[in-house]
């Protein structure tokens, strides 16, 4: 089942998703099927042919079987894996085999798709910025990710319907993410320690699971399940390890291809017959309030829940998120340039349009893309101001800085701004991993 968010969709994935995460509920009422394994259909089909034989008739449905869930879960966790001690959905609820986790394991709830529901791209196929050019819109959102001596383009019309980028970078192994319910993007080094001085090289697929409404990525070698904000595991044999985040900046296709017209450019060649350009999550950018159901917990309400903020831990690891910072997205777009700290700084011009709004990504409201980098150049602190027209001014050189950092007129152009891992988010999302988050004025 696709996780469709759209005006008929959400409500059936909601109520999937709260009977997941809660103790089963003899008052749900709700006809829905329930998507199951076979393993479980053939649970569901015993029990109807049980009541069936005694005169009466029923199809399996939550309404008529309050414990289907509970039922659908232990299927699930019978059903075997390719690691031993896999702890995917729903067997991150073993207590027993996992006692350990960072995060409270109730609050990973089932997001209406099975493991590997969403496909990931695990082996990227590239088109030239000239290729690319032909089935891109100027306006869409892209995502910019450059390790060593190489960039590379990912369109977001194709990770909205994989979430999840094995890729190689610069001669790294990297994987890069997008969560349409968070409106997220990070990206990660997919190498950890291994024994003695080794590493390993892990390969991340999507469970089906959200974290207050986020992505939930699994490792195929030892299946334990990672946070998308932060890269930790949280659950499983690696609970603890955490991932070296990567800068990865969302913008406009238009701006992508002005600064880095050498890239490599993820394209449609994904084994996956989906309707690239489409929105699965049409009109989700105008429901004021987070996903009833994925969401355990009220919502500070410092902002409103769906309020973009850019946020970045200026500490790492910060706990409860000390260090941390959000600006809202409607103070970056009213000053254009906002120093964030004493080192960094960060931009915002528009043209970007949300993947999260129309049927058409291109056609999405524009939302503006956002830059953070560091203020430091060759030794210099350079302090910046908007010129009005979609790139920034440095004080010091009266050079022009574009959204992507890149100078393209005065004495430093052709210089680079070092750029800063953050998220692009919705407030409810940044604020559940980072409740003692600063909030920029």
């Amino acid at each position: 089942m696709k996780r469709r968010l759209g005006a008929l969709g959400l409500g059936f994935v909601l109520v999937l998703s709260a009977c997941v995460a809660d103790a089963p509920d003899e008052s749900v009422g709700t006809t829905a099927p329930v998507e199951t394994n076979d393993a479980t259909n053939d649970d569901a089909t015993s029990a109807a042919d049980a009541e069936s034989a005694s005169g009466s008739s029923t199809s399996t449905t939550i309404e008529n079987y309050p414990d289907a869930q509970t039922r659908a879960l232990a299927a699930l966790a019978r059903a075997p894996r390719p690691v031993e001690n896999s702890a995917v959905p729903p067997r991150h609820l073993n207590a027993e085999n996992f006692p350990e986790t960072l995060v409270d394991r109730n609050r990973i709830v089932s997001g209406g798709v099975s493991v590997d529901g969403i496909p990931s791209i695990d082996a990227p196929q590239f088109d030239s910025v000239e290729l690319a050019d032909e089935w891109l819109a100027d306006t869409e959102p892209v995502i910019v990710v450059t390790v060593g001596d190489e960039t590379q383009i990912h369109p977001v019309q194709v990770l909205i319907w994989h979430e999840i980028v094995n890729t190689d970078i610069g001669g790294e192994p990297i994987a890069v993410t997008y969560c349409p319910l968070c409106n997220s993007v990070t990206a990660f080094r997919r190498t950890v320690d291994g024994p003695g001085a080794d590493e390993t090289v892990l390969d991340f697929g999507v469970s089906g699971a959200l974290y207050q409404s986020a992505l939930v990525m699994y490792d195929r070698q030892t299946e334990s399940l990672w946070t998308h904000f932060d890269g930790r595991s949280v659950v499983g044999t690696l609970v603890g390890t955490e991932l070296d985040l990567v800068a990865a900046a969302t913008v406009s296709w238009a701006d992508a291809r002005r600064d880095h017209g050498d890239a490599n450019v993820l394209n449609r060649v994904t084994g996956v017959n989906a309707p690239y350009g489409e929105s699965p999550y049409a009109n989700y950018e105008s429901i004021e309030n987070a996903p009833a159901g994925f969401i355990v917990g009220p919502v500070d309400d410092r902002l409103d829940p769906k309020s973009r903020v850019l946020g970045v831990s200026v500490s790492a690891n910060g706990a409860g998120g000390a260090g941390a910072i959000a600006v809202p997205m409607a103070v970056l777009q009213r000053d254009g340039v906002v120093d964030v700290s004493d080192a960094l700084v960060a931009f915002w011009t528009e043209g970007q349009t949300s993947a999260i709004d129309g049927e058409l990504i291109a056609e999405g409201v524009d939302v503006g893309s956002t830059g953070l980098f560091e203020n430091e150049l060759d030794g210099e602190v350079l302090s910046f101001a908007t010129d009005g027209g979609g790139t920034f001014v440095d004080d010091q050189t009266g050079s022009t800085w574009t959204i992507t950092g890149l100078a393209i007129d005065g004495p430093l152009e052709g210089e680079q701004l070092i750029a800063v891992p953050r998220l692009d988010t919705f407030w409810f999302a940044w604020v559940s991993y980072f409740p003692e988050t600063t909030v920029s004025s």
